[in-house]
């Protein structure tokens, strides 16, 4: 099992280097595309929530925030529920983004997948929901 784990950390890092050389992330830092698709499914999301999810440290995530603010893909809002804390909530441009940048990605990597056998292409996006849910438990 070493072996077969070792080959998957190696080929999810392989794949992941080839999509961000493409237009995927060729405008936004990795964490900060991450993160801008977090928030665009939790929002309005706590910076502390956003850095579980990411995930990456809190002074990251705040960094990140403050990068997606200045491009104005993002803002923070007060926490309806509490006052001393803020959230953050995607700007209209920031939801465009999020839209181009999901259709360049399944773009993307529709094209490695479509180099696959039908049975290979099958089980690939069926791991990929298991790697969503062992993403969702870290």
């Amino acid at each position: 099992m070493e072996q077969e784990t070792l080959q998957l950390l190696v080929g999810m890092h392989r794949v992941v280097r080839h999509l961000r050389r493409t237009r995927v992330t060729s405008v936004l830092h990795p964490t900060q595309f991450i993160a801008l698709l977090v928030i665009g499914d939790e929002q309005p999301i706590r910076i502390g929530e956003l850095a579980h999810r990411v995930p990456c440290s809190q002074p990251t995530a705040t960094t990140t925030v403050a990068g997606l603010e200045a491009a104005g893909l993002a803002n923070r809002r007060p926490d309806l529920q509490d006052g001393r804390a803020t959230t953050v909530v995607l700007t209209p441009q920031g939801d465009e983004v999020v839209k181009a940048v999901g259709r360049d990605a399944v773009e993307d990597l529709t094209k490695l997948l479509d180099r696959l056998s039908e049975d290979d292409k099958a089980l690939v996006l069926s791991a990929g929901a298991v790697l969503s849910r062992m993403a969702d438990d870290i």
